[in-house]
């Protein structure tokens, strides 16, 4: 399913721009012709982005404040389209689109990046506490040392995994 922008004006010829938007970024667009249409509107669906026009915010200050307040995670986008027109409104949005997959990727980067560190602590110290145990084969049941030298043995494979060494 495309991503979806609302747009939010009451200008003559706002569907052309919607229809322009679609053609050339490939996101759907509903048209809201007033603060109350689009608070509707995202109460109804979450959105990608919203386009809120200049002319919007002047009728009615507050209720834009709420507007955005509802938008959720959508990309606020402000312009006045009367002067503006639908090419800085496509330029605008694509410059928003790009920058948020940027921002995605940099997180996920992140996130990735303090998983494999804890995964890898834990799988450190999983690997130190059994080589220790290791160490003093007298105190460990002959039941059990097959196993925990198979235990450290995975512990070991999986720690060269998370952390392979240059070269090798």
């Amino acid at each position: 399913m495309n991503p979806i922008l609302l747009l939010v004006t009451n200008i003559p010829g706002a569907e052309n721009c919607a229809a322009a938007i679609t053609r050339q970024l490939g996101l759907g667009v509903e048209l809201a012709a007033n603060g109350r249409a689009a608070l509707t509107a995202l109460r109804r669906r979450e959105y990608a982005v919203v386009v809120l026009d200049d002319s919007q915010i002047e009728a009615d200050p507050a209720g834009a404040d709420v507007l955005w307040q509802q938008a959720g995670l959508a990309i606020p986008i402000q312009v006045n389209l009367a002067i503006s027109g639908c090419g800085r409104v496509l330029r605008e949005v694509r410059a928003a689109l790009l920058r948020r997959e940027r921002e995605q990727a940099l997180a996920l980067r992140a996130a990735t990046q303090v998983i494999g560190g804890e995964i890898n602590t834990t799988v450190t110290g999983l690997l130190l506490q059994t080589q220790l145990m290791l160490s003093e084969p007298a105190t460990i049941p002959s039941a059990l040392l097959p196993k925990l030298q198979q235990v450290a043995q995975l512990a070991g494979i999986l720690r060269q995994q998370l952390c392979p060494r240059p070269g090798a």
